[in-house]
């Protein structure tokens, strides 16, 4: 008897010992800025500045979290997005990402726009164990997991858009005289980078000429006349929105009429093209992982269907045939993705491992494109494609493969 029940009680023993470290593991974790109602998430944004034309993006990104707010939440914890203005600053910046960590204690920093503000907060971020997430930039450095484990991605690298630029005018133009406009940071140098890489040895002999510019200059004027004079007969124009429409403005205005390849971050038909003249910009390259908002084609879709139904309903001021907004829809589902995954696990480490656990469809994003990361590998994104306006909008060009991203 006494050993019957000796039997009993170990049993029980070991049966209760199994399920502690189940229940244990099963227990909510919760990391700053997270409740059981609430999923604090940080940004920075130029809504003023330079660069506010990217302002929308932002908007678009609370509009779509407002939509999953108010189906429910992300299992019930709604998402407070702070999104504050550094007026594309370094300095401010740094001085905002601040502010949210630490006076806010919000859970991760989430699609901080710009490849020079990025540049400024990323040691302090990867210092702090914060998420820095889905940066708003192409800059390769944002996949470098190995120097930046809080660190990931989401666009194809700039590295990888100019050498789709440089196989195209390979072949369809191999005596080409190459003119170069470039941001005077990691954007511009980047895109340089990627150009000489792909031209290989024939770079010397077909870059003809470089201009630069800062991101505070008045005006560019002065770089479009002297690389006119170069003799060059193809452009590339690293640069952000309001000096691409300027240097697209001031080459028709100077009568320079070279073959056009535009930075991605510029390509927007509403922020972009339409300002610097629709005629003025007809002929240009550029470089997209997302579908065409202003195509035809891609209207009649259910994807673009549901994506406008978002922005007529919580962003009725915003353009849904701007191809910003639909960057800001794809990076937001991608964050509401690595939330659902990380669970009852809201940690920082947990978000941050989810994020470099993807492998997903996106429904805006260019057809066929996926959205895949690993503990090794930080950019989410890999290919480009490459397409040309029409004086409407743009369309694929079909002579050049897709690019990976390095």
């Amino acid at each position: 008897m006494i050993n019957t029940l000796h039997r009993r009680t170990l049993v029980a023993a070991l049966v209760a010992a199994a399920i502690v470290p189940s229940a244990a593991w099963a227990q909510k974790q919760y990391g700053p800025g997270v409740s059981d109602t609430e999923i604090k998430i940080g940004n920075i944004m130029p809504y003023s500045g330079p660069a506010s034309a990217y302002s929308t993006i932002g908007k678009m990104a609370a509009a779509y979290f407002e939509k999953i707010n108010s189906d429910g939440g992300v299992y019930g914890r709604k998402i407070k997005f702070l999104s504050n203005d550094d007026g594309y600053n370094p300095a401010k910046s740094l001085e905002e990402v601040r502010k949210l960590v630490e006076q806010e204690e919000v859970l991760a920093i989430f699609l901080p726009l710009g490849t020079p503000t990025n540049v400024a907060i990323q040691k302090y971020l990867n210092a702090k164990k914060v998420p820095h997430l889905f940066v708003g930039s192409g800059a390769t450095r944002w996949g470098d997991i190995k120097d930046f484990p809080w660190t990931v991605g989401f666009q194809p690298t700039l590295q990888a858009e100019s050498k789709a630029f440089a196989q195209h005018v390979l072949r369809t133009n191999p005596a080409a005289k190459i003119a170069v406009l470039m941001q005077n940071d990691e954007l511009g140098k980047d895109h340089l980078k990627g150009l000489n890489l792909a031209l290989g040895d024939k770079a010397k002999s077909m870059i003809v000429a470089q201009q630069s510019y800062e991101s505070t200059d008045p005006t560019i004027d002065s770089q479009l006349v002297a690389l006119k004079a170069s003799g060059a007969d193809t452009l590339m124009i690293f640069a952000t929105t309001k000096f691409a429409a300027m240097a697209i403005k001031k080459t028709a205005e100077i009568g320079w009429t070279p073959n056009r390849y535009l930075a991605s971050v510029s390509a927007s038909v509403s922020s972009v093209l339409k300002p610097a003249g629709v005629e003025a910009s007809k002929g240009i390259y550029s470089a997209t992982y997302i579908r065409e908002p202003d195509d035809a084609a891609t209207q009649a879709t259910k994807e673009y269907q549901d994506y406008a139904a978002v922005m007529n309903k919580y962003y009725p001021a915003g353009d849904p045939t701007d191809s910003l907004n639909v960057i800001a829809y794809s990076y937001a589902q991608a964050l509401v993705q690595t939330l659902r995954q990380a669970g009852d696990q809201l940690t920082r480490e947990n978000v941050m491992k989810q994020a470099l656990s993807l492998n997903m469809s996106l429904p805006m994003l260019y057809p066929g494109i996926k959205v895949q990361t690993s503990a090794t590998d930080g950019y989410p994104i890999e290919e480009v494609h490459l397409i040309q306006f029409n004086g409407k909008n743009y369309q694929p060009v079909k002579d050049v493969p897709d690019t990976a991203r390095q």
